[in-house]
């Protein structure tokens, strides 16, 4: 199993604890605020968001007061864990995007690399599914990388310009690939052997999907 990490970001969310005492402000271990989200995502993974905050504190191997320290609320959590697994995905979507290809290879290639993503992670695939349905937080989000999710919408709106698309909302887009690439992943979990072959074939049912027929 993959051992799940987020990036180091040099200012915690802006969040600074109070020593009692001398009133200075220490800034909040790194070190612990990754090992809540690490925590979080595989207990939301497993139990949903209904998973407690008990539990995540105590994998991550700190007391639950210490868990409000980094995040004020559960939500709070949950919607910092949100956009941490959306930026992952995002950035690895997009990586190597072939500029000059057309609208049909570069939807090919944002639909391989979400299935590895969520084959490589599965727990930060199922955690992110969990948090969609509670976090109306879209590619566009200015708390996401800029540069990464223009690149996303920029392929959709290609192809939607180019004609190669149907007019549908991103949104549906976006539920349609999930939808398929949920019934890859789990055939593949059941036949490493059949990966490949599922990947193709849920390729081939979510262009059927989504393209204008050709004339």
């Amino acid at each position: 199993m993959q051992r799940l990490t987020f990036k180091r970001r040099s200012i915690i969310d802006g969040l600074t604890l109070i020593v009692p005492g001398n009133g200075m402000a220490r800034p909040l271990s790194e070190e612990k605020r990754i090992a809540l989200l690490t925590a979080a995502t595989a207990a939301v993974a497993s139990s949903g968001i209904s998973a407690s905050t008990y539990r995540i504190a105590k994998d991550a191997g700190v007391a639950e007061g210490t868990l409000f320290r980094y995040f004020p609320t559960k939500d709070a959590l949950y919607e910092r864990l949100y956009l941490d697994l959306k930026e992952d995905l995002v950035t690895y979507l997009v990586d190597g995007l072939p500029d000059e290809a057309g609208s049909e290879r570069k939807f090919r290639h944002l639909w391989d690399r979400f299935v590895e993503w969520g084959l490589r992670a599965p727990e930060k695939q199922k955690a992110l599914r969990q948090l969609e349905a509670f976090h109306a937080i879209s590619d566009t989000d200015p708390r996401l990388d800029n540069a990464m999710a223009r690149s996303l919408q920029e392929v959709v709106q290609q192809g939607f310009k180019s004609g190669v698309l149907k007019k549908q909302p991103v949104m549906f887009l976006w539920g349609l690939i999930q939808g398929i690439a949920g019934v890859v992943f789990e055939n593949a979990s059941r036949d490493s052997k059949e990966v490949e072959r599922c990947k193709t074939l849920g390729w081939e049912a979510l262009w059927g999907a989504v393209a204008k027929p050709r004339r």
